[in-house]
């Protein structure tokens, strides 16, 4: 994401679980004290390849498009009963017909209706300034200006399902400004996989 104007800064985010191990797929995300200023959004994109998603965790803007390619040799069937966006794309191979529009902010919890084992998450936000962490827990969210936001850290095995917040003043005087969270996970399942989500 490109910045612009004056007071422009970026924000370094690291995030980390109870044990202070670096914590990768955290959606972090600012909300502007002052309002959001406008940005072009930017589509989405979650294929299905391996008999999984990828990635494994999406963040959007409200209002924007993903499209689910289908790049495994079998048809899917991709799904969401999540109240932000309700869905149901019927088997199909290569590309389907069309994107989905996530125009209502929240957690969208997404299936495959022939392979149980398949999960994506994705968190549609009202702000354009969001990022996901790396495998080292590092996100760099670009800040249009100097003032007060609020930043916010979404995991999808987040105790409680929680989402963490703290307040941040971004002064004029700062080309980077830093944040750091720790948040507790659920324990993974018996077979190993991620914590289940109520789809």
């Amino acid at each position: 994401m490109a910045s612009g104007g004056a007071g422009a800064a970026v924000l370094a985010v690291q995030v980390q679980d109870a044990a202070g191990k670096p914590l990768p797929d955290v959606v972090a995300y600012a909300e502007a004290e002052a309002g959001n200023a406008p940005r072009a959004l930017k589509p989405g994109t979650i294929e299905q390849r391996g008999l999984q998603f990828r990635p494994l965790v999406t963040v959007v803007q409200t209002g924007s498009l993903i499209s689910f390619p289908n790049n495994d040799k079998v048809r899917h069937h991709v799904y969401s009963f999540s109240a932000p966006h309700k869905f149901d794309q019927k088997l199909y191979s290569g590309v389907a017909a069309a994107p989905q529009l996530f125009d209502k902010a929240g957690l969208v919890v997404l299936g495959c209706n022939i392979h149980d084992k398949m999960l994506a998450y994705v968190k549609v936000v009202d702000t354009p300034y969001y990022a996901k962490t790396d495998s080292a827990g590092a996100a760099r969210i670009d800040l249009p200006a100097a003032g007060k936001y609020t930043l916010k850290a979404w995991h999808y095995a987040a105790v409680g399902g929680a989402t963490a917040e703290q307040a941040l003043t971004v002064k004029a005087s700062d080309a980077v400004a830093t944040a750091v969270f720790k948040l507790a996970l659920k324990p993974p399942s018996a077979d190993g996989d991620a914590p289940a989500s109520d789809l």
